[in-house]
C-alpha cells in the first residue's frame, strides 16, 4: 500500500508555470513506477507523463512534450511535474499516480492514485 498527497496546484495565466509535487508514503517509494494525469470536467482521465522505476526513463503526453518535466526525488519519496508555457487547455484536476510497474498509459490499470490538485490557466 501506498499513499500520495498532490500539492501545487492554483490559478495561473497562461504562459505561466507551476510545479506539483506528490508525496508518497508506504511502501518503499523507489519501487514503484510514477505517473500523473489529468482530468478536464466530463473528459477521462488522461496519462500526462510518467517516470520508469528500473531506469527513471521519461514518458511524456505529445500534448506536453517541452513544456512538461517529470522528475523523482527517492530519497524524499517525492515526484514532481514542472509545468512551463501552460494553456488554458491544461486546465484540470492533477492526479498523482503509483504503480509496481509501467505497462501502460491507461489510469485504470494504475493502482493507487492521489485525491487530486485543481490547475486552472486563465487566457
Amino acid at each position: 500500500q501506498v499513499q500520495l498527497i498532490e500539492d501545487g496546484g492554483g490559478l495561473v495565466q497562461a504562459g505561466g508555470s507551476l510545479r506539483l509535487s506528490c508525496a508518497a508514503s508506504g511502501r518503499t517509494f523507489s519501487t514503484y513506477a510514477m505517473g500523473w494525469f489529468r482530468q478536464a470536467p466530463g473528459k477521462e482521465r488522461d496519462f500526462v507523463a510518467g517516470i520508469r522505476k528500473s531506469d527513471s526513463s521519461l514518458i511524456y503526453a505529445d500534448s506536453v512534450k517541452g513544456r512538461f518535466t517529470i522528475s523523482r526525488d527517492n530519497a524524499k519519496n517525492t515526484v514532481f511535474l514542472q509545468m512551463n508555457s501552460l494553456k488554458p487547455e491544461d486546465t484540470a484536476v492533477y492526479y498523482c499516480a503509483a504503480n509496481p510497474i509501467f505497462t501502460t498509459v491507461q489510469a485504470s490499470a494504475w493502482s493507487y492514485w492521489g485525491q487530486g490538485t485543481q490547475v486552472t490557466i486563465s487566457s
